[in-house]
């Protein structure tokens, strides 16, 4: 009649693990999160969430440039983003020169200079290229948000001259910037 038994439930050996091992029948509390501590985007400083993003941003970017790819292409040139610098926050005038008057700036804009160094393989060359970045966030309800982007393209090393800035903020590293911003406001705690 055991042996009838042992074959009715082959799952015997399992639940008999629940009481001869103490782990498997223990419920474990977790322990509480300190409450000064904050994980919450919205609530970092804009120094401290950009020189986290700056870390993440390369594969962030690398992951909306492959989503990108067009697989039928026979011939397709892209970017790999290799590292992000570090950010500067010292801002600058939207018109130079134009108005003295701060009527350009608009009330919790804040301004982010980072750069980006970049690979393409164009003819079975490497070709190595710097941007550099002129990022405006502002801080929602829902956290840290993209306002615009601004990029200029210049060889690596740099070299003279830099190609003229242009609304980059559809580009590769924005969306980046943006999934990655998307996430950190998802995972408060």
């Amino acid at each position: 009649m055991f042996r009838n038994l042992v074959m009715l439930c082959p799952c015997w050996l399992l639940i008999s693990f629940a009481f001869v091992d103490p782990a498997f029948s223990k419920n474990i509390i977790p322990k509480p999160v300190k409450s000064e501590v904050s994980n919450s985007c919205s609530e970092q400083s804009l120094e401290t969430l950009t020189t986290q993003l700056m870390l993440d941003l390369p594969s962030y970017t690398n992951r909306a440039i492959q989503r990108a790819r067009r697989l039928n292409r026979s011939v397709d040139i892209y970017t790999y983003i290799l590292v992000a610098g570090k950010p500067e926050f010292q801002p600058l005038p939207l018109n130079p020169g134009i108005d003295t008057v701060k009527k350009y700036e608009s009330e919790g804009v804040e301004q982010v200079f980072f750069t980006t160094l970049e690979r393409k393989y164009i003819s079975k060359k490497v070709v190595e290229l710097q941007e550099f970045h002129w990022l405006f966030l502002t801080r929602t309800k829902i956290g840290w948000q993209v306002v615009m982007m601004f990029s200029q393209t210049g060889a690596y090393p740099v070299k003279q001259p830099v190609a003229p800035p242009r609304d980059s903020s559809n580009s590769a590293i924005a969306q980046g910037v943006k999934l990655w911003l998307r996430d950190c406001n998802e995972n408060k705690n």
